[in-house]
């Protein structure tokens, strides 16, 4: 199992590499539509690793709050589906927020998140109610960088659904290397809270913080 998720965790590294070559769709004119979804493809990666340190936080809190493999998945699939909601209502114009709201709430999710794993207990329905909210904060954070990249007029759906794609990627990634650096080897270790979890949601959460009154401050 260590050596099958190292694998998949090195293909996916290796296989979508950042799309920093292409600043914009125009860039794209030129290309064919599978190297344009490609393309689109490693955007949304990139827009997790390594570019999206704070959906990356938000990532990490999911994971040492669940050392369960199913309800972490659960988890993880309530936040997919939540974000993938609002990046797609986003880029059909239906919900329009300012980055100016959107940032500032994605960082103060990761504090809450953090938060809550110092000091608070929440039911399992409730954290994934919670989960699938900040979740649809996140979609709109993805859906602001997809707009700022732009969208090809032929095949504006699956681009979409591509870009989309790439971000799973790059979210499923993060649990793996998580995995690989402390779930493998803690088992059922009985300081894993207190040497793992305590210190970790600590430094999530300053950072966390700091972004929060930053982006208000900047905006």
């Amino acid at each position: 199992m260590k050596k099958l998720t190292s694998s998949l965790f090195f293909m996916l590294c290796c296989a979508l590499p950042s799309a920093s070559a292409h600043e914009g769709v125009t860039d794209l004119v030129n290309l064919s539509k599978s190297e344009t979804l490609w393309i689109y493809l490693q955007s949304g990666f990139s827009h997790i690793i390594p570019l999206g340190l704070d959906h990356i936080l938000f990532i990490i809190c999911l994971f040492l709050g669940s050392r369960d493999l199913r309800t972490l998945l659960l988890q993880a699939t309530m936040f997919t589906l939540a974000h993938t909601l609002t990046l797609g209502l986003s880029m059909f114009k239906v919900v329009d927020l300012p980055s100016t709201i959107i940032e500032p709430v994605i960082s103060a999710s990761i504090v809450f998140m953090a938060l809550q794993l110092l000091f608070g207990k929440s039911s399992h329905r409730g954290q994934l109610i919670t989960i699938f909210f900040f979740g649809l904060v996140h979609g709109l954070g993805f859906a602001g960088a997809l707009q700022e990249y732009g969208m090809p007029k032929d095949y504006f759906l699956s681009a979409l659904l591509v870009f989309n794609l790439g971000v799973e990627f790059g979210q499923l990634s993060v649990i793996i290397m998580a995995y690989l650096l402390i779930g493998w080897w803690s088992g059922k270790w009985k300081g894993y809270r207190r040497w793992i979890i305590v210190p970790s949601s600590f430094v999530i959460a300053i950072i966390a913080g700091w972004w929060t009154i930053e982006r208000l401050v900047l905006s």
